[in-house]
């Protein structure tokens, strides 16, 4: 990406500065590099969703997991409404709708919940063993993206580069926001979507697509990368029947796991 056009992004920390108290809601009008086509793309819708939760609530445990439906396009002036379902004495889950201009947009349930000492612990997730992020190619080289992904840096590390007909679909990416702000989950969850479908990997020219259902379970209380990086593992399990359902992992730069997620996307074939 040249610097003239770096240049002209509204990083992502300033996006989220235009996030504004709104009676019992949060409204946002989001700059045209953040969208997808006419209308946010699934990551950013979700993590507006959690930001605005944060923020009505900052003395909440830490995010568990959440599910996200994308109902609509959310497009124009954006409202976010959280509102809490049930609190217990060490969980607490919320609803949260994101309306636009042409209606519901999100419908999302999250789940807060408090530390328990247990017996025993076990983690089977295991780092793949790879090239660091500056010893890997480009990732975002393929053409007809979305204006959304000149925010992000992305090293293809493993798997398919998007459009290349690879045998399987799978994706193996490093990821960092070019916007250098605070580490924190909301920019994790906007970063989690950042890549194509894996089913991009096992085509050889665009289509429309679009994140139907999200569901992700946080495998770290307080997710950090101190070097900016994240490794995401996206894998197409099935795409028959005009659907594609996707299984993601997300590493630290350091190689914990953070996050691991399900999704389901619509594909509309050709243009």
């Amino acid at each position: 990406m040249d610097e003239s056009h770096a240049s002209n992004l509204t990083g992502f920390s300033q996006l989220l500065d235009g996030l504004e108290a709104d009676g019992d809601a949060f409204s946002i009008t989001l700059a045209p590099d953040w969208l997808q086509g006419r209308t946010a793309y699934g990551g950013l819708s979700a993590a507006l969703c959690l930001a605005a939760t944060l923020r009505a609530n900052p003395s909440l445990p830490p995010l568990r997991s959440a599910q996200f439906a994308f109902i609509g396009p959310a497009t124009g002036m954006l409202q976010i409404t959280p509102s809490v379902l049930r609190q217990g004495k060490s969980a607490v889950f919320f609803g949260v709708d994101l309306t636009g201009d042409s209606g519901l947009a999100v419908r999302a349930t999250l789940c807060f919940g408090a530390a328990r000492t247990l017996p025993g612990e076990y983690g089977g997730l295991v780092f793949p063993a790879l090239r660091p992020p500056d010893r890997c190619p480009d990732f975002y080289t393929f053409a007809n993206r979305p204006n959304f992904m000149d925010h992000f840096d992305g090293r293809l590390a493993g798997g398919g580069a998007a459009l290349s007909a690879s045998a399987r679909p799978e994706m193996l990416v490093w990821l960092r926001h070019r916007d250098a702000g605070v580490d924190d989950l909301v920019r994790l969850i906007a970063l989690a979507d950042a890549l194509p479908p894996a089913a991009f990997a096992a085509f050889d020219a665009s289509v429309p697509i679009s994140t139907m259902t999200w569901s992700i379970d946080m495998l770290d209380a307080n997710p950090v990368s101190t070097s900016g990086w994240w490794l995401v593992q996206g894998i197409a399990e099935t795409i028959e029947q005009g659907y594609s359902a996707q299984a993601t992992v997300i590493w630290s730069g350091d190689g914990r796991p953070v996050l691991c997620a399900r999704q389901t996307i619509a594909i509309f074939g050709a243009r």
